[in-house]
């Protein structure tokens, strides 16, 4: 009878286990159905934006192996305008960063500056597939100095400035994975003509303070969970000039991770590198790492 009866209690107890496991099965699929349901639903204009803080920092007092103390701070702004319906998806992002760091004994320097605006139109085609338009601009808030002689002034605020336009396909399956190929991209580029003065500038030559470009742009953006409260974000533009040197292609990576710890603190890291032989022959590195302070809007 005692084994009967702890038969029946395992067997109840084994169910009721699988039970709650195939509840939270089901819990789960109707998640990702009302996920992708909102995600395919056409509702107009979302607007949605990210604040965020990072910072930095080192002392050291009487530190007998050495080390010089600095402070760093970096704010960054990441606002999105996107409007969908059946047949169009317009999605518009403002990017903005800028960065100071102060290493004792030495001066205020510059650390991340930038400011662009992307805008991405399409027309339904077929399936994922859309008949599209872009722009896109690009340039910086601060004057840049020359690494090798901080008294030399390389840069300001719309000096260089990148804008692209033309039209392509894009194929995109969700606001988090999409790619636009446009075969017809016109590209400029503007310099103030005192940067141009002794030499080439940003691919400017010499004496001008533009340079034209004509050619074909590839724009890929992939959003994902890398782990639980772990967001990888990959961002690549590539393009290649008709016009002069088809073969190189310049490139523009952005890798973005943000490892959120609470709904406001945050561990972000950054990662950008830009090879454009115009302008430098050569990879361009960009690194940000820091806790930071988000706030969503």
């Amino acid at each position: 009878m005692n084994k009967i009866l702890l038969s029946i209690s395992l067997l109840f107890c084994v169910n009721i286990i699988f039970s709650q496991d195939n509840d939270k099965e089901r819990l789960k699929k109707t998640e990702e159905v009302i996920a992708k349901i909102v995600e395919e639903k056409p509702n107009g204009w979302i607007k949605k934006g990210t604040f965020t803080f990072l910072a930095n920092q080192a002392s050291f007092t009487n530190w007998q192996a050495g080390g010089q103390s600095s402070i760093s701070g970096n704010v960054g702004l990441d606002y999105d305008i996107n409007y969908k319906s059946v047949n169009w998806s317009w999605d518009n992002k403002f990017i903005a960063n800028y960065g100071l760091s102060k290493i004792s004994g030495q001066e205020l320097q510059k650390t991340d500056d930038r400011v662009g605006f992307n805008s991405l139109l399409g027309r339904k085609a077929k399936g994922y597939w859309y008949y599209s338009a872009f722009f896109s601009f690009k340039t910086q808030f601060d004057s840049g100095f020359d690494p090798a002689n901080l008294d030399v002034k390389i840069s300001h605020f719309f000096s260089p400035a990148f804008f692209q336009l033309g039209p392509g396909i894009m194929w995109k399956k969700s606001d988090d994975f999409k790619f636009n190929f446009a075969p017809a991209t016109s590209k400029l580029i503007i310099v103030h003509p005192h940067f141009t003065e002794f030499g080439s500038s940003f691919g400017v030559e010499q004496g001008d303070s533009s340079r034209f470009e004509f050619g074909a742009s590839f724009i890929g953006y992939y959003k994902f969970k890398l782990m639980e409260n772990v967001i990888a974000e990959n961002i690549l533009n590539l393009y290649t000039n008709y016009l002069e040197d088809i073969q190189n292609v310049d490139l523009d990576y952005t890798l973005n991770i943000v490892m959120k710890i609470n709904k406001t603190l945050t561990a972000n890291i950054a990662f950008q590198t830009i090879y454009d032989d115009n302008a430098f022959r050569g990879f361009q590195v960009r690194q940000v790492i820091g806790l930071g302070v988000n706030y969503g809007f």
